[in-house]
């Protein structure tokens, strides 16, 4: 009964991992479909930052999601992989964004946008890579597992 306290099932680390992920995407998407999305960022959010420094933070964050769901919640090969899979998935939906926005009434697609969308990616991911290098062993996701199970006995 112990031994299930200590493990995370799969499908709590899909919620866990992936949930952001999807929420963030519907965020982007929901923006994404307005005609003046700007109404729907908080002022102090824009603090008067151009659109190409937005779009660079906004993918940013969703490379960042979308390696930390990779890198621990996508198996040994998606774990391995996280970086190239974490910009090749943002990347993606920020071309499926731009193409979108060419339905939108009063928006249209920028291919400025998008190469800022990618400096976002890259920079984002590149030191998403860097902190777990740098983090002490003991900070990964399951290490602490290993030690509570000698203490208490299970595994």
């Amino acid at each position: 009964m112990q031994r299930d306290t200590l493990e995370r099932k799969p499908v709590v680390d899909v919620l866990w991992y992936w949930g952001p992920v999807a929420l963030y995407a519907g965020l982007i998407f929901y923006l994404s479909s307005q005609s003046h999305p700007e109404e729907y960022i908080p002022e102090f959010v824009s603090l008067k930052l151009s659109d190409k420094v937005l779009h660079a933070i906004e993918y940013a964050l969703l490379s960042v999601l979308c390696y930390r769901a990779f890198r621990h919640a996508a198996g040994t090969w998606g774990g391995q992989y996280a970086v190239l899979l974490a910009i090749v998935a943002a990347m993606t939906y920020g071309v499926t964004d731009e193409w979108h926005q060419a339905f939108v009434p009063f928006r249209e697609p920028d291919r400025w946008d998008l190469a800022a969308d990618l400096l976002g990616t890259l920079g984002s991911v590149l030191a998403s890579v860097w902190v777990d290098r740098k983090k002490p062993q003991a900070w990964d996701d399951g290490a602490h597992l290993g030690a509570e199970r000698r203490q208490t006995g299970i595994g």
